[in-house]
């Protein structure tokens, strides 16, 4: 997937309009590099992603893989977004 700089842009804010905690801006690209695309994750935006909660990282994710041009491979981004969360919660209770 292709990503353009004004899409990442609309897609930080919307994780800022979604949730009160909002994620260092380059955790927030790796998150969402790691659920559309073949990203990574460090520990420290793990800590992020679970202060952030579940609700938000679950709304977040469904909002953008809804969007037309995302909405046929959405099954997949759901469990790379769950696969996601579980590997996260992992890391902070063995820190």
């Amino acid at each position: 997937m292709t990503t353009s700089t004004s899409q990442l842009t609309t897609l930080f804010i919307v994780v800022a309009l979604v949730c009160a905690f909002v994620p260092a801006f380059s955790c927030a690209l790796d998150i969402i590099g790691v659920v559309f695309g073949n990203g990574t994750i460090t520990d420290a935006c793990c800590h992020d992603l679970v202060e952030e909660g579940k609700v938000c990282h679950d709304t977040l994710i469904k909002y953008i893989s809804d969007r037309p041009h995302l909405v046929a491979n959405e099954t997949q981004y759901l469990k790379k977004r769950d696969d996601l969360w579980i590997h996260c919660v992992s890391v902070t209770k063995t820190a």
